[in-house]
């Protein structure tokens, strides 16, 4: 992983980390970081506070940004994602489904969100994407069964 984010921070690539499972990550390397993404117990690891509810996420977030990551992006399951930086906070929120399996929504809601980012998409609009795509891969069975299609959460 440090070989990767120096690499692509050497380059001048945006990097996005999902930090899974989450371990002890230097300050240094966060610094490089484009954005960090993790969940509510990875969140949790990283920075020592419990993410319940947006405003634990908003704390959370802001010790990551003190570390020194550019942009965080907790994800919080059916409560959506939440997106901080210097400049701004946005709740994104999900849809109300049942879920049938939540195997893939972590894998789905990054590579959309990595793929929206490259493609030259803001940031807030990149995890809106990837909210509604992990929203809709939690309502099929099966890992890669479940990952939706562009056209499906555009």
């Amino acid at each position: 992983m440090t070989t990767a984010i120096e690499l692509a921070f050497q380059q001048g690539t945006p990097c996005i980390l999902n930090p899974a499972p989450a371990t002890t990550i230097a300050d240094d390397l966060l610094a490089k970081l484009f954005c960090i993404t993790p969940n509510e117990t990875e969140a949790r690891l990283l920075t020592g506070i419990s993410v319940i509810d947006v405003h634990s996420a908003e704390r959370a977030a802001d010790v990551l940004l003190q570390r020194g990551v550019k942009n965080v992006v907790i994800t919080m399951g059916d409560n959506g994602a939440l997106l901080r930086n210097a400049e701004l906070t946005h709740h994104h929120k999900a849809e109300s489904v049942t879920p049938v399996d939540t195997t893939a929504a972590g894998d789905t809601f990054n590579g959309v969100l990595a793929a929206a980012v490259g493609e030259g998409l803001s940031l807030q609009e990149a995890v809106q994407l990837a909210v509604a795509a992990a929203t809709l891969s939690v309502q099929t069975a099966g890992a890669i069964a479940s990952i939706p299609r562009r056209e499906d959460y555009e």
